[in-house]
């Protein structure tokens, strides 16, 4: 290809390394002659249909190098905007910016409904002459990207740092269950995780021998409170104690739902959270020991905590950027860049392709063989899985002045050519 400028662009929930897939896109683009300016969509495909591209080229190498330890998506934004196929006017618009801006590679960092996109705007660039190369980054905290078989991409960038969170955080909610039981005997955590259990399955990390009284209910297998509350108190009357770790998605009851753009529901955003429910119900029914139980729910901290960010998945998120530029400089267009595990007993990874349309048309379950026989645990393979994902040692976030030093971006736009433009779905009803 000749020489084309590049859009990249964000979409979906952040997570801890999601800007190290960015860094490593950016370092790898730039040693490649045939990738002229490099773009970020600013708030993800939203910024693109405004013409709001913000010139990554232009940035101060230093503030690049940052993205390392940058968590979240404050350095280029994202958005929940779902490009729907009735709403052409957004990707007629899309073409006309490319078109604008001498576009020829459009990058996706996200799930799968990002690589649908990536995947659906480059083959509309080309059908209307334009020579543009569509390639998927993947990012989830979820860890829902793919099949589940593990063909397509064995982990996804995010899932570790979110592994590793949880796996300490048991560790430390079990030293103030254990100190405060004789009040506070219960103790409920609520775990991120629409309808997919590998975070809240990752607590079993931090207690891989299964010393601690935890019980974990993942969305998968259906329950009801009055089981939640039997096996509670049958913890009880053993240990004095319990931690019930549960799914946000676990379906125990109506939670007031709150859905984003793409249908899935927000939790929290919604009225009531089921770890609310279940301790509301173990409260009324009433615990087989003297106390209560209480509940603790973290928020978006478990997306976005750098301290807690795995070693190993901030290498993993760097190198499948770096391969997402490389299929993109290399004309390999209509790929997700993914991480495959080698063969093995020692823990290693290759880095490849995928076609999006596989991965877009793909939905990864927990594998049920990994949910303990008495459903409310899991599998010795699961920790094998995960357990080599959150690594050994703790990142070095750098600090000036008592403050984190995150990467800060000068505001270097491209100077807009079009008309001013408003995405389809934000428009007024009426208008």
């Amino acid at each position: 290809m000749a020489k084309k400028n590049l859009i990249v662009a964000q979409s979906g929930g952040p997570s801890p390394v999601i800007n190290n897939s960015l860094r490593g896109l950016v370092e790898a683009a730039r040693e490649f002659d045939n990738i002229g300016t490099i773009y970020a969509g600013w708030h993800g495909i939203e910024g693109v249909l405004k013409e709001e591209l913000l010139n990554l080229s232009e940035q101060d190498p230093q503030e690049i190098a940052l993205l390392r330890t940058t968590p979240a998506a404050g350095s280029i934004g994202t958005c929940r905007y779902k490009l729907k196929e009735h709403q052409q006017e957004d990707f007629e618009r899309i073409i006309e910016v490319f078109r604008a801006h001498d576009v020829g590679y459009f990058c996706y960092i996200g799930g799968n409904d990002s690589m649908d996109t990536a995947n659906k705007v480059a083959r509309l660039a080309q059908e209307r002459g334009l020579d543009v190369l569509g390639i998927g980054v993947p990012k989830t905290i979820d860890n829902d990207v793919g099949d589940s078989e593990f063909q397509l991409i064995d982990h996804t960038p995010g899932y570790g740092s979110t592994a590793r969170y949880w796996s300490h955080m048991i560790q430390m909610a079990n030293e103030e269950n254990a100190g405060s039981c004789p009040a506070d005997p219960v103790l409920v955590l609520q775990a991120m995780g629409r309808r997919i259990g590998f975070i809240p399955a990752s607590v079993r990390l931090g207690d891989p021998n299964r010393e601690l009284p935890i019980q974990i209910y993942l969305a998968e297998r259906r329950t009801t409170l009055e089981e939640i509350a039997d096996n509670v108190n049958d913890q009880l009357k053993r240990d004095g104690r319990c931690i019930v770790v549960v799914s946000e998605g676990l379906n125990v009851g109506d939670v007031g739902e709150i859905r984003d753009a793409f249908g899935h529901t927000q939790f929290s955003s919604s009225k009531i959270t089921v770890a609310q429910l279940v301790v509301n119900y173990l409260n009324e029914k009433g615990l087989a020991v003297p106390g209560a139980a209480r509940a603790n729910v973290p928020g978006t901290d478990q997306r976005h905590n750098i301290v807690y960010a795995s070693t190993v998945d901030l290498a993993e998120a760097y190198e499948v950027g770096r391969k997402a530029a490389e299929l993109a400089a290399t004309g390999q267009g209509g790929y997700m860049a993914t991480i495959l595990r080698n063969p093995g007993p020692a823990y290693s990874v290759r880095y490849d392709k995928v076609p999006l349309e596989k991965v877009a048309n793909s939905e990864r379950t927990f594998p049920a063989s990994w949910i303990a026989e008495n459903g409310i645990d899991v599998t010795d393979d699961f920790v094998r899985y995960a357990k080599p994902l959150v690594g050994n040692d703790w990142i070095s976030v750098p600090i000036v002045d008592g403050r984190l030093r995150f990467a800060r971006f000068k505001p270097i736009f491209a100077d807009q050519k079009l008309a001013p433009y408003v995405p389809v779905a934000k428009r007024p009803k009426n208008a």
